[in-house]
């Protein structure tokens, strides 16, 4: 490993130099013996001790236990570094060969190389330090002698001299006590960082997985939207054959009428005009009896047309090219398939859904998931809880809704008998009709009852085609919007309708089967 990188691996994460009696924890990482002894002395007021660097937790203050091994290669690697040479900082005691120096005694103004530093005083006077440029570093400049104390007015050290001069009066500290001082409060800043870093690559994580749903809705989204306009153009371009081949039909079928209309009227001109020849050639005799014995002259004055005149432009307008109500049907269907798609984008999808167990009627069976509801004609005896429906089949959702735009699916399976939508907490739960979804102005319902479906609000019963439904419902709330809508989803979306109102309480999913089983599917298809 080339120098640089050995010297980085052998780095305290503390305080970010090399390691200083290196001590290990017993979840493997290793810091100076001072650095992990202030952090744990900050922790030791929450009672939990933790790891700096993989935050492992300890119940109490864990033991320090000095790492010989590294201590070892630290020793070599010191007396191996040609970087002392080069700053030209050598051992005070090596007179005959310079040697660089690895550390210095502030006590005794001099370098030490690793061998003098073996068998230097270790007394608390004599302190042990990485080596300076030059021992003037650690004089005061005025007095020219060692400084000795801290100045906390002036942020300062100082030495004896100024006590008595310029720093009188002044609060002092050992330089001792005031780098402990200092060291703790940089305890405190590393640990607040060190926690803050930890809360930063969290939100970092979040970010980054929300991101990726974010990406997987915008594919699946795209991927939706492609196959819905793909094949809303499919249903147009069917629609427009269809729609282009009546028009030709009916315009076939008007051309030939009024060519049949424009032969006899020619055969009847031809026919009027024989007749006028006869009178006008009878207009111009002259011989009373020859007019007054003429025997047709009845036939030549009857002209036999009895039609209304305005008969045959009232049949080419019947005929079919202006026939309104097909019009109006062919911009319904075109309305039908907008409608259904706008229900499928720009609303936040609701696929988190879960049923509430305790608003559950006795006679109905929740999955242990809490997305199907399934019918039993024996009870299930839950507990009793006032918010638990009664007489009817039915089930709240835990989520409640009380803005944006959401959806939601319901796979009604083969069921016949079955009601979904929405309702406010405030519905009836006993034994009254009115515990029933849409018998009541607190909830919105689509519903099945053996071959006949429906929407129902306030007590109000909407019928709908007896092919209203597939396997799958979808409902869709706009809150701020007062509109609930349903739809079958099968293949294709197809809206069924839409009720308006304005909501005054927060709305929940409600769920009713009498026969086999309801399950909530969320949004996706």
């Amino acid at each position: 490993m080339a120098s640089a990188d050995l010297m980085k691996e052998l780095e305290c994460s503390i305080c970010l130099s090399i390691y200083t009696d290196p001590v290990m924890l017993k979840c493997g990482h290793d810091y100076c013996r001072e650095c992990i002894d202030l952090v744990l002395d900050t922790q030791g007021g929450s009672g939990i001790y933790s790891c700096p660097e993989c935050r492992g937790e300890f119940q109490e203050r864990p033991a320090l236990h000095r790492n010989i091994t590294l201590r070892k290669i630290l020793e070599n690697f010191q007396s191996t570094q040609p970087d002392q040479k080069e700053s030209g900082v050598f051992c005070t005691y090596c007179i005959h060969t310079p040697v660089s120096a690895v550390r210095s005694c502030q006590l005794c103004e001099a370098f030490l190389c690793d061998n003098h530093l073996r068998v230097h005083s270790k007394s608390p006077e004599h302190v042990i330090t990485d080596p300076a440029a030059s021992p003037e570093n650690r004089k005061c400049s005025l007095h020219k002698k060692s400084l000795e104390y801290y100045c906390k007015e002036d942020s300062t050290c100082v030495c004896v001299y100024c006590l008595i001069g310029e720093h009188k009066g002044h609060q002092m500290e050992s330089l001792d006590e005031a780098s402990e001082t200092k060291k703790n409060f940089l305890a405190n800043v590393l640990y607040k960082l060190a926690t803050r870093r930890d809360e930063a690559e969290k939100n970092v994580q979040s970010l980054q997985e929300h991101q990726r749903k974010v990406q997987e809705e915008v594919a699946g989204g795209t991927e939706r939207a492609i196959a819905l306009f793909r094949d809303l153009r499919r249903q147009l371009e069917d629609l427009e054959k269809r729609v282009l081949s009546d028009i030709s039909g009916r315009a076939e079928q008007a051309l030939l009428n009024m060519s049949d209309q424009i032969q006899k009227l020619e055969m009847k001109k031809v026919e009027l005009s024989r007749k006028m020849g006869i009178i006008e050639e009878l207009c111009k005799t002259k011989d009373p009896v020859t007019i007054l014995q003429r025997a047709d002259i009845g036939d030549l004055c009857e002209d036999g047309d009895n039609e209304n005149p305005k008969r045959h432009d009232t049949q080419l307008r019947d005929g079919g090219l202006l026939d309104v109500a097909w019009i109006n049907h062919i911009s319904n269907t075109l309305l039908d398939e907008i409608k259904g798609i706008n229900g499928c984008f720009y609303v936040q999808e609701a696929t988190d859904i879960l049923l509430d167990v305790n608003t559950a009627n006795n006679n109905l069976l929740i999955s242990d998931d809490k997305k199907t509801a399934s019918w039993s004609k024996t009870s299930q005896r839950h507990p009793e809880r006032p918010e638990r429906f009664q007489r009817f089949a039915l089930v709240l959702s835990s989520q409640k809704f009380s803005s944006g735009q959401h959806y939601w699916e319901v796979d009604v399976g083969e069921s016949s008998n079955w009601r979904v939508g929405m309702c406010y907490p405030s519905m009836e739960r006993n034994k009254t009709d009115q515990s029933q979804i849409g018998i009541n102005n607190k909830s919105w319902g689509f519903y099945r009852y053996k071959n006949r479906y429906g929407v129902v609000h306030n007590w109000k019963v909407i019928p709908l085609p007896d092919n209203a439904s597939s396997h799958r419902v979808r409902i869709f709330l706009d809150y701020e919007g007062g509109q609930i809508s349903f739809y079958s989803v099968c293949g294709t979306t197809r809206h069924l309708h839409t009720f308006s109102a304005a909501f005054t309480e927060p709305l929940y999913a409600v769920l009713g089967v009498w026969e086999g089983y309801v399950r909530i599917c969320g949004g996706k298809q």
